[in-house]
């Protein structure tokens, strides 16, 4: 019985990484640089609530490679590629820690997380490669804490907002049994 279950959660990951892979296509970009509105992380929460943390953040980690290198991602480095890609996406599959709470407080822990990671992504990685953080909102910004909290807050806090819509009419729907293993 182990195995069929393992079986499932594996065919179910691999479709649902497939699926946000084919989302990543669809999306606003919110910025120049970088950083996009998309219904990427959905499919990696799903995952997280039907079979736990293991299994989300795995998936994450597999669909944020897959996206760096397969949809365009762009990277400064290895450490770049580890962090915006393969850690920002496992952290959204920290989701499955919250399975059994509400499905908003799983998923707003799981886009803050994503979030924390682009966030010392934009102080660590992009600080140094950029000497001058860059203009948001017509201000130029020299701090590298400021302009990284405001860049990836705007479009993160958008992507939170969707997620978090749409997991509650996944919640409130007939579909509501697909969340739950």
């Amino acid at each position: 019985m182990q195995s069929k279950s393992a079986t499932r959660a594996l065919t179910e990951s691999a479709i649902l990484i497939a699926a946000a892979y084919a989302l990543s296509f669809f999306k606003a970009k919110f910025w120049a640089q970088g950083g996009s509105v998309d219904f990427v992380m959905i499919p990696i929460l799903i995952i997280a609530f039907r079979h736990g943390p293991a299994w989300g953040i795995g998936s994450g980690l597999v669909f944020g490679t897959i996206k760096c290198f397969f949809a365009g991602g762009f990277a400064w480095g290895w450490a770049s590629i580890l962090l915006d890609y393969s850690v920002a996406y496992a952290a959204v599959g920290a989701a499955g820690f919250f399975r059994k709470a509400n499905v908003n407080v799983g998923t707003v822990v799981a886009g803050l997380l994503r979030f924390a990671v682009h966030f010392v992504s934009g102080i660590t990685i992009y600080a140094v490669t950029v000497a001058e953080p860059g203009e948001l909102f017509g201000k130029s910004y020299g701090n590298a804490a400021v302009f990284s909290l405001l860049y990836n807050g705007s479009y993160m806090l958008v992507n939170i907002v969707i997620c978090v819509v749409v997991m509650n009419l996944l919640a409130r729907s007939e579909l509501k049994r697909y969340l739950h293993g």
